[in-house]
C-alpha cells in the first residue's frame, strides 16, 4: 500500500525497521511502497485520517513515476505546502467521520478518474502476484503478459514502485504472517507460504522485517487483539492514527491490499472504508 496520513494532532515517527537511520517525523506523511517493514511510533495524542492506496491507484492519483516514492517516507508538508494545511483544516472541521470520508471520496475520486491509465499488463501481473501470494515466477509473468523481463520490470518500477521480485517477496512474507496469525507454528506457516525450508524463511524474514521470527512477538504491540502490526492484505488497520496514549510501535511490510485502482480512508481503530474508484477490469493475455 501507499499510505497518506493527514494528521490533526501530534506527530508520528516512521522508522525503517531494517535501517533505523531512515526515519521521518511529521503530523502528515506520505509512505510509499516499501519492501521492508516500517515502525510507526508516537508518544502523545495523535488524531487524523489515513488513506490507503494500491500503488496503481497512487500512480493514477499523482501522475508521477512510483519509483520516485518507493522506499521513502516524506513529510506531506514538504510536498503539498499550503494545500496540505487547507485540506487538513477542512478535514478537522468536518462534524463527523462520515463527512470526512465523503470529502476525501470527492477529492480523490476526481484525481483518480482523471489520472493516467495503468498498463493492463501491469494490473494483471499485480493481481496475479497478489492472488498467488508471490509464488508466480517473474519469468512466467513476463511470458504471460507477452513482455520481456526488462520491460516488465521497467513498467513495475514506473507504476508500482518496486520490481516484481521484491513485491513477490513481500506478498509471500505476508502470507506467512497470515498463516501464523491463524495459529500455525512458524515452521508450518513458512511451509504453507511456499518457503523452501526454515533457513530460507528466516533469512527473508530478517531481510524484510529486521529481526528473526523468534524475536518478532516481543517487538509487537497488538491493541485489543487486532492491531496494524502485520499490515496484511485486505485488513484496514490504523490504530496508530487515532490513539491518545503511548508509546506504541506498529510494524509490517508496507505494500498491501487488494489489486486494482481502489483506495480506502480509515480512522484509527476502525474497519470502515471509503471506496474512491472502482477497480480496473483484469487484463487477460
Amino acid at each position: 500500500m501507499v499510505r497518506l496520513v493527514f494528521g490533526f494532532g501530534g506527530p508520528l515517527r516512521v522508522v525503517d525497521a531494517v535501517n533505523p537511520t531512515r526515519r521521518v517525523t511529521a503530523a502528515s506523511l506520505a509512505i510509499g511502497t516499501h519492501a521492508t517493514a516500517a515502525l510507526g511510533e508516537y508518544t502523545g495524542p495523535v488524531h487524523g485520517v489515513t488513506v490507503l492506496l494500491t500503488p496503481l491507484a497512487a500512480y493514477r492519483l499523482t501522475a508521477a513515476p512510483m519509483e520516485t516514492f518507493a522506499r521513502r517516507t516524506v513529510d506531506l508538508a514538504d510536498v503539498l505546502g499550503a494545500r496540505l494545511r487547507k485540506l487538513v483544516g477542512r478535514l478537522a472541521e468536518c462534524p463527523d467521520w462520515d463527512s470526512r470520508f465523503a470529502l476525501l471520496d470527492r477529492l480523490l475520486a476526481l484525481r483518480l478518474l482523471n489520472g493516467p491509465p495503468c498498463a493492463p499488463q501491469v494490473d494483471w501481473a499485480w493481481r496475479r502476484l497478489h492472488r498467488t501470494a508471490g509464488r508466480t515466477p517473474v519469468s512466467q509473468l513476463a511470458t504471460e503478459t507477452g513482455w520481456g523481463h526488462r520491460r516488465l520490470q521497467r513498467r513495475f518500477l514506473q507504476q508500482v514502485g518496486l520490481p516484481p521480485k521484491s513485491l513477490a517477496q513481500v506478498f509471500q512474507l505476508q502470507e506467512a504472517l497470515r498463516q501464523r496469525r491463524e495459529g500455525r507454528t512458524w515452521a508450518d506457516a513458512a511451509g504453507a507460504a511456499g518457503y523452501h525450508d526454515q533457513a530460507h524463511f528466516t533469512r527473508n524474514f530478517k531481510a524484510l522485517i529486521g529481526c528473526t521470527p523468534g524475536r518478532f512477538p516481543a517487538l509487537r504491540v497488538d491493541p485489543e487483539g487486532y492491531g496494524p502490526l502485520d499490515a496484511l492484505p485486505d485488513h484496514i488497520t490504523t490504530a496508530s492514527t487515532d490513539a491518545t496514549t503511548g508509546p506504541v510501535s506498529t510494524t509490517g511490510p508496507i505494500p498491501t491490499g487488494k489489486a486494482g485502482d481502489t483506495c480506502a480512508a480509515s480512522r484509527g481503530g476502525s474497519r470502515s472504508t471509503a471506496t474512491c474508484a472502482p477497480s480496473s477490469p483484469p487484463w487477460t493475455p
